[in-house]
């Protein structure tokens, strides 16, 4: 994966800086930084700056805010459905006898089989897939609102963080106003039809709102908890809240 492009500027609309512009003008701080720092201290300036950017992105997320949803015909092909991830082999997953573990701060820590997810209220929506690498896609999703994963656990929903780990060892975390948004889903169907485990199977997040590398596949724990814990991408240097 590559870093999404930094050339964009900030631009302000009427009386107030938008969501769209605020993100677009942080890239813009950033380079001037760059140009300022003493040698030595720009990656310690630039993780601060993310830190920043991160909270900027934070308080302009609107929770009841969905990302555009599209019809049948502005699908992408199911044969042009991309493959996307950090290696190019794929974990070995018994679908069979896959649980998810839910645990952290919840009143009703457990692990769920697929049966159990399936019987969860289930959301299918047509929503576009943007990864950092520049490329996007309109794929169909079905699977249960994380929100309702996190209902049975007795998730704590003051708890300000969501992490997520996978069977290849992949990790990402997300805040909990996120996690909850309606279109987050632990996803199980694309197309209609089961997960292939080359995306996913048999369960991933998908995340609309955020950047691709935050709709983690293959996932099997999911942890409430009052610490940020990063992530695979994260650690080396993505933003953290990759909203879109």
């Amino acid at each position: 994966m590559r870093p999404r492009s930094r050339t964009q500027t900030g631009q302000r609309t009427g009386r107030a800086w938008t969501r769209r512009s605020l993100l677009k003008a942080s890239p813009l701080l950033l380079l001037a930084g760059c140009d300022m720092t003493p040698e030595g201290t720009t990656e310690s300036f630039l993780r601060k700056f993310q830190k920043f950017n991160d909270w900027v992105q934070s308080k302009v997320f609107d929770a009841s805010r969905l990302a555009p949803e599209y019809g049948s015909s502005e699908l992408t092909p199911e044969e042009g459905f991309r493959i996307n991830g950090k290696d190019d082999d794929y974990p070995d997953v018994d679908e069979g006898t896959w649980t998810l573990t839910v645990g952290g701060m919840v009143s009703r820590p457990g692990t769920y089989t697929l049966g159990q997810i399936r019987a969860l209220p289930k959301r299918v929506m047509n929503t576009r897939h943007c990864c950092v690498e520049g490329w996007s896609m309109i794929p169909r999703w079905g699977g249960a609102p994380l929100a309702e994963v996190l209902r049975i656990a007795g998730a704590d929903l003051s708890a300000p963080y969501v992490a997520v780990s996978s069977a290849d060892d992949y990790t990402t975390s997300y805040d909990m106003p996120s996690a909850l948004h309606p279109q987050t889903l632990l996803c199980y169907e694309a197309y209609d039809k089961p997960l292939t485990l080359a995306h996913g199977a048999p369960a991933r997040i998908v995340m609309p709102t955020k950047l691709g590398y935050k709709s983690a596949k293959w996932v099997t724990a999911i942890t409430v908890t009052d610490t940020n814990t990063g992530g695979y991408w994260e650690d080396q240097g993505y933003d953290w809240f990759a909203g879109i």
